[in-house]
């Protein structure tokens, strides 16, 4: 491996395996690789920036499929629906601003909705937990078009999960 495919994997993993938003490590790594007077000053071909684009998609579809995991509601992991709304939305804007489509992760993630909002209201319903969802019904209602999810194809029983102050 060359200098130049080292440094390039060393920031795909930290794209990859970014925090709470994957855009900033992505232009982290941008900077670093291209500006950053200490950094290697290197010229990405179109290939090379796919590739970093690629791990900042990848790390928001870990997170939101981390959120819509309903094994993982009750771990400090876990961060809402709320949260993966806004996640989705900073995916999208950042699919926009580099020219890419959500497509690829958009029936992934209404698919693992559909399952989250199944077993939370099976699971409510059945005595075996208490739901508050952290977002409104109005707001799943717009993430749930967003990404594909007809009104009717939400789980029977969703509308017990809200809390009345949402």
């Amino acid at each position: 491996m060359s200098e130049t495919e080292n440094l390039l994997a060393e920031e795909l993993l930290i794209v990859r395996h970014s925090g709470e938003i994957p855009e900033i490590a992505f232009h982290g790594s941008l900077y670093y690789l291209c500006e950053d007077p200490a950094g290697p000053q290197l010229t990405l071909s179109q290939e090379e920036l796919n590739l970093l684009r690629q791990q900042a998609v990848a790390r928001y579809r870990e997170i939101l499929l981390r959120d819509l995991n309903p094994e993982n509601r009750d771990a400090r992991i876990y961060r809402g629906l709320k949260r993966c709304i806004f996640n989705w939305e900073r995916l999208g804007k950042f699919c926009v601003r580099q020219e890419m489509t959500v497509e690829d992760v958009r029936q992934e993630i209404a698919e693992a909705l559909r399952g989250f909002l199944r077993q939370e209201a099976d699971e409510v319903r059945a005595g075996l937990r208490q739901s508050c969802l952290n977002c409104t019904r109005e707001e799943l209602d717009a993430f749930a078009r967003e990404i594909g999810v007809l009104p009717e194809e939400l789980p029977e029983g969703v509308e017990m999960l809200f809390c009345a102050e949402n």
